[in-house]
């Protein structure tokens, strides 16, 4: 069977949060308590955004944020074509609707996007597009055929 895994981590996320989460507990400390409270949420944001794992196993598509508290999945049999795209500053990191669909990221600017037979986008956001593409690609041939013969 055809597997992939790959997770790209994301420095970037967790040292924000970090700077921001001692921002705001030195604010807490030194100015308004209420800011102690706020704090730790930034480093548990940290925590749940510091990956992106994307892994195709079992006939479908799965990708995950950190711990995993935050997941998806796709049967393969509902993906209709996968490719390379290139995302920009504006489209951010994180999980938000795009100029692809539904956007799930965590650094840089490379991503793939996925279309469904329903029509529904999705892109997610990955340092090896083009290994992830080819791969989808590969896994969604045998469909594509069998659809052709039916």
């Amino acid at each position: 069977m055809n597997t992939y895994r790959h997770t790209q981590n994301s420095p970037l996320i967790v040292g924000v949060m970090v700077g921001f989460f001692v921002v705001l507990f030195l604010l807490g400390v030194f100015v308004l308590k209420p800011f102690l409270i706020t704090a730790p949420l930034l480093l548990f944001v940290g925590w749940l955004f510091h990956s992106l794992t994307i892994e195709i196993d079992g006939g479908e598509l799965r990708w995950q944020f950190g711990p995993g508290l935050i997941s998806k999945r796709v049967a393969f049999s509902e993906i209709a074509s996968a490719k390379v795209v290139r995302t920009n500053f504006f489209n951010g990191w994180g999980i938000h609707w795009g100029r692809y669909g539904w956007l799930y990221n965590v650094s840089g600017f490379n991503a793939v996007a996925i279309t469904l037979r329903s029509g529904k986008r999705i892109a997610l956001g990955t340092d090896e597009p083009q290994v992830l593409a080819a791969r989808l690609n590969e896994m969604l041939q045998p469909n594509q055929s069998a659809t052709l013969r039916t």
